[in-house]
């Protein structure tokens, strides 16, 4: 288990099935104040249960909670969940300071209520992919597979 001062991150193992090639890590984390994480849960047991290992940092984060344990983490992605409207605000300020740290080679997606016409921007502004509701964990694991390879 690994800890950053101000967050409650908790290592979850990869699954025992887990291939022997080297193992995706990522962080996922609620940044902001939303409170329902059932949705990042689900999406971090799915990619742990496809061998990825998965670290999630809980709820109410900051961006910069975040990037530190991204880096500490040595993460090759962050899944960031938003459902409270501040995804502009959030995943920017994720990617702005993954880019000010020298770690813009860990890749970003995101998820959460988030209008079609904001997704667009999202990417722009440097986030890889952006799930809204109806997207399946099959899709989200199999989206992470082939976009990030471990460093």
């Amino acid at each position: 288990m690994s800890e950053t001062p101000g967050t409650e991150a908790a290592a979850v193992p990869a699954a025992p099935s887990a291939p022997s090639t080297e193992v995706i890590r990522v962080v996922v984390a609620k940044p902001g104040l939303d409170g329902h994480d059932r949705g990042a849960k689900v999406v971090a047991r799915a990619l742990r249960d496809a061998g990825m290992e998965v670290i999630y940092t809980g709820l109410h984060q900051t961006p910069e909670q975040i990037v530190e344990a991204a880096i500490q983490e040595d993460a090759d992605v962050v899944g960031l969940s938003v459902l409270s409207g501040a995804h502009l605000t959030l995943f920017a300020r994720v990617v702005e300071l993954l880019a000010e740290r020298d770690a813009s080679d860990i890749v970003v997606f995101g998820g959460g209520i988030i209008p079609d016409d904001d997704i667009p921007q999202l990417e722009k502004l440097g986030v890889a992919k952006v799930f809204t509701p109806g997207a399946t964990t099959t899709e989200i694991v199999g989206w992470v597979r082939a976009n990030v390879h471990p460093a």
